[in-house]
C-alpha cells in the first residue's frame, strides 16, 4: 500500500491534511516532526509533506526533522511553516516580515505558474489563504519562484528536479480555492500515487490481521452502541467469529432511554452481548469534579475496571477491543500539537491495564471511512449514519460538577431537541445536534414570579470528518418550538442558547 507521511509542526490544520490526502484514496498518516530517520524509511512512504505550524524556523529551538530526510529521494511539499522550513533547511534565507504589507492572514489573490506540476491544469490566478507573518528573502539554491502575490513574492517555490516543493498558503483548508487538486497533483503528478486506499481493501486486509494476531485468543470489545464501536463489532465477528464478547457498560450517562435502545439492536446477534449497569460506580468517582480533562481521565479509568472486571467473569479473555478512531488520537495530542482533549479511550486510559494487548483495528480511520468501512460489512444504513455520543456521555455535556439531577434535566432537554429535529425532517441532515446543561445561572419570570435557573444551550453542526465543522443554520420556527417546549416542560431551565461557533476555533463537544 502506498503512503504518505505527514510530519507534524504543530499547525492548527494539520488534521485537514492527513483528511484531504485520504480523500484522494491515498493513505497517510500523521507523525511527529521529531520522527527518526531509521522509522521514516521502514515506514517507505512515497512522498512527505511537512505541515504548518506558530514557529519561526531562523530561532535556534524551532522544530525540525531529521536532516536525512531531505537525502532519501522522495518527494517533499511543505506547507507555510513547513515551506519556510524546506527553504531554511536547503541553504534559503527566511526572515520576519519588517513590512507589516508583508504579512498576510486570510483570503489572498493569488498568481501561479502553471508550468509546475503543483498548478498544472490550474488556472494562473485564483484565491489562497495565507496564515504567515515571516517570509522567504531568499530561496534556496535550485529552487524557482512558482507563486505569488501583490505582498509576497514568494508564495510558492518549486525545485521539481528533486520533487521538492513550498507553499506559503494552506491548500489544504477549503479558502483556497483549487487546494484539493493541488494536493493531487503532488500525490499523483508528483509521487506517482496509484488511488489504492480503499476501504474494501482495507476490510479485508484486517479480517486477516485479527485472524492472524488473535489466534484461538478470545476478545472483549468495549461496545457503546455508536457507529464506531458497532463497524468494529461487526469487523472482529467477521474475523474471530465467537471468539468475540461485546460488553455494553450503563454508565448512568446516557440520554434518554439510549441504553434499552442499544440493547435492543444488540442482543439479539450473536455477539455474546452482556450490559452491564455501573451508575452507581461512574457518579461516585465522578461526585464533585469540575475540570473536563479530570472528567475524561476518571471515565476512561472505570471503563477499564468494568471491563477488567467482566473479562475475570468471562475468564480467558486476552484482548480488549476498542473503537479508538484517527480523530481521537490526533485530539488527544500528538507530537507538536497541543491536547484539544482527551479522549477516554486514548489520553484517559489509566497506566495500567490488565489485559496482554488492546486492539484498535479502527486506530487510523476517518469517521466518514468508519461509515464506508460499515457499509462494506453490510451494517444498515441507520445504524452506519447514526450521529456519534462521546464515550463520557453527558458528563462532558453537563458543565461543571455531574449529579443525578442535572443528568436528567439534560435528558430532558437534549430529548425535546431531538424529538423537534426528527419531527422537522433535519435528523438526518444535521451531522452532529444536542444539548447542554451549561454552569450559567440566570434570572428569568415565571408565572408573575422570580426565577433562578440552569440556561441550556443547543449545538448542531455540518461536518464530513468531524475534523472541522460549521454551525447548523436551523429554522428560527423550529428553535422558537425547542426554546418554548424546554422552557416549559423542563423544570429548572429558563433560557435556552444557541451556538452559532465552528469548529475551529470551538470543538463540537463543550468539553
Amino acid at each position: 500500500m502506498e503512503k504518505i507521511l505527514i510530519l507534524d509542526f504543530g499547525g492548527q490544520y494539520n488534521q485537514l491534511i492527513a483528511r484531504r490526502v485520504r480523500e484522494q484514496h491515498v493513505y497517510c498518516e500523521l507523525r511527529p516532526h521529531s520522527m527518526p530517520l531509521d522509522e521514516i524509511r521502514r515506514f517507505d512512504p512515497i512522498g512527505i509533506i511537512f505541515t504548518g505550524g506558530p514557529h519561526s524556523v531562523y530561532l535556534d529551538d524551532s522544530p525540525r526533522p531529521d536532516p536525512g530526510v531531505f537525502e532519501l529521494g522522495v518527494p517533499i511539499l511543505g506547507i507555510c511553516y513547513g515551506c519556510q522550513l524546506l527553504a531554511q533547511s536547503l541553504g534559503g534565507l527566511v526572515t520576519a516580515a519588517e513590512d507589516a504589507s508583508a504579512r498576510e492572514y486570510g483570503k489572498t489573490e493569488t498568481v501561479f505558474d502553471p508550468t509546475c506540476a503543483l498548478f498544472r491544469d490550474l488556472p494562473e490566478r485564483s484565491v489562497t489563504w495565507m496564515s504567515h507573518g515571516d517570509y522567504m528573502a531568499q530561496v534556496p539554491e535550485g529552487f524557482r519562484l512558482a507563486a505569488h502575490s501583490a505582498a509576497c513574492p514568494t508564495a510558492a517555490i518549486c525545485d521539481e528536479e528533486r520533487g521538492f516543493y513550498g507553499v506559503q498558503f494552506h491548500p489544504e483548508v477549503n479558502h483556497t480555492a483549487f487546494g484539493r487538486e493541488m494536493l493531487r497533483n503532488f500525490l499523483y503528478r508528483v509521487c506517482g500515487a496509484h488511488s489504492d486506499w480503499t476501504m474494501a481493501d482495507f476490510k479485508r486486509r484486517s479480517v486477516d490481521e485479527l485472524r492472524r494476531h488473535v489466534g484461538d485468543g478470545r476478545v472483549l470489545l468495549a461496545l457503546s452502541g455508536g457507529v464506531d464501536s458497532s463497524v468494529l463489532a461487526a469487523l472482529l465477528s467477521e474475523a474471530i467469529g465467537s471468539q468475540l464478547t461485546c460488553v455494553f457498560v450503563d454508565h448512568g450517562l446516557l440520554r434518554k432511554n439510549e441504553g434499552d435502545e442499544v440493547e435492543a439492536v444488540f442482543a439479539p446477534r450473536p455477539l455474546n452481548f452482556r450490559r452491564v449497569d455501573a451508575a452507581d460506580r461512574f457518579l461516585a468517582r465522578l461526585r464533585g469534579v469540575t475540570e473536563p480533562e479530570e472528567k475524561r481521565h476518571i471515565i476512561g479509568e472505570e471503563f477499564i475496571r468494568v471491563f477488567e472486571a467482566e473479562a475475570r467473569e468471562i475468564g480467558a479473555v486476552d484482548y480488549l477491543a476498542q473503537g479508538t478512531i484517527y480523530p481521537d488520537v490526533i485530539e488527544s495530542g500528538l507530537g507538536e500539537s497541543a491536547v484539544i482533549k482527551s479522549h477516554h479511550n486514548v489520553g484517559g486510559l489509566p497506566d495500567y491495564v490488565d489485559f496482554k494487548e488492546i486492539l484498535e483495528p479502527l486506530r487510523m480511520l476517518f469517521k466518514d471511512e468508519v461509515r464506508q468501512l460499515g457499509r462494506e460489512l453490510g451494517l444498515p444504513e441507520s445504524l452506519v449514519a447514526r450521529q456519534p455520543f462521546p464515550g463520557p456521555g453527558l458528563a462532558i455535556r453537563v458543565i461543571g460538577d455531574v449529579t443525578e439531577e442535572k443528568l436528567s434535566l439534560l435528558r430532558e432537554a437534549d430529548s425535546i431537541f431531538r424529538e423537534e429535529m426528527a419531527k422537522a425532517g433535519l435528523d438526518q441532515s444535521a451531522s452532529q445536534y444536542f444539548a447542554v446543561l451549561t454552569n450559567l445561572r440566570s434570572v428569568g419570570v415565571m408565572g408573575d414570579g422570580r426565577s433562578y435557573d440552569y440556561a441550556v444551550a443547543l449545538r448542531s453542526v455540518q461536518t464530513s470528518d468531524f475534523m472541522t465543522a460549521d454551525w447548523s443554520r436551523l429554522p428560527y420556527e423550529l428553535l422558537d418550538r425547542v426554546s418554548v417546549r424546554i422552557v416549559n416542560e423542563v423544570k429548572g431551565v429558563n433560557r435556552v442558547l444557541y451556538d452559532i461557533t465552528s469548529k475551529p476555533p470551538a470543538t463540537v463537544e463543550y468539553e
